[in-house]
């Protein structure tokens, strides 16, 4: 599942295989940049956002892409695509090298620099960012107290980067019902302080574990376990949609384990 961690690293990866190489050659297969080409600027560094990465060029240029669900990139030494169907790739980058390829990234963008922030500047602090600030995290959960928390979390305008995945998971740990309204969690604190890290512990690996179980099919408590036992107690895990149409999605957890209100 593509989130934070995910995005770190990525972002690590291809910033440590193509930072201070110079692109060769480009190919943008998306219709908004399908005349743009990078060749001959030199990779200044490849930043993850949040869910976001940024790549950055000499000439001021930075190239924006959003994972989603579905996207990836892939970096690899020579001339072959490194994994993945010609027809999913959005984005090329060549070097003397290297070959970087986006396989159906989204939200893919060139834009100037200095102009990173009509992209992310919106976003609130990013867990595994220098900026992470759980106060101010927390600062800004409680401005909207009506809201539940599993929507409140997944709101990238008040921590960056966890997705459904973590949500699930850090409010099993919490002992929150998804649907509790957020001026009726008693310490906010503890709850973003666990999301950083859980998405801290699994940032240099491309599993997710929460559960200290890397075992196929023991890393996670709730998360896309419906009607599984609770690893805990053994009650089945719940499963309902949360959240407003497009943005609703699908929320597990333990009904014994996180007591609270009916499911709306």
């Amino acid at each position: 599942m593509p989130e934070g961690d995910t995005v770190w690293l990525t972002a690590k990866i291809l910033n440590d295989a193509l930072t201070r190489e110079r692109v060769i050659a480009s190919d943008f297969r998306v219709p908004q940049l399908a005349t743009s080409d990078v060749s001959g600027t030199v990779l200044r560094a490849v930043v993850p956002r949040g869910k976001h990465l940024l790549v950055r060029f000499d000439n001021d240029l930075t190239l924006h892409s959003h994972l989603r669900m579905d996207g990836k990139w892939r970096v690899a030494r020579g001339r072959r695509p490194p994994g993945g169907p010609p027809s999913a790739i959005r984005v090329v980058l060549t070097t003397p090298e290297h070959l970087a390829v986006g396989y159906r990234v989204h939200d893919v963008a060139l834009v100037r620099t200095e102009e990173e922030p009509t992209l992310v500047g919106h976003l609130g602090p990013d867990l595994l960012g220098p900026d992470w600030d759980d106060k101010e995290a927390v600062r800004r959960l409680v401005t909207q107290p009506g809201r539940t928390i599993g929507e409140a979390l997944l709101d990238q305008r008040n921590l960056a980067g966890i997705g459904n995945l973590y949500k699930a998971e850090v409010l099993f740990l919490s002992g929150i019902h998804p649907w509790t309204q957020v001026g009726d969690v008693p310490n906010l604190e503890p709850v973003v302080r666990r999301a950083h890290a859980l998405l801290d512990a699994n940032k240099t690996r491309w599993a997710q574990v929460t559960t200290g179980n890397t075992r196929k099919g023991a890393e996670l408590y709730v998360f896309e376990r419906p009607r599984l036992p609770c690893r805990r107690c053994g009650t089945p895990i719940s499963v309902a949609m949360q959240g407003d149409p497009p943005r609703d999605r699908l929320t597990y957890w333990c009904a014994a384990c996180q007591p609270g209100s009916a499911v709306p």
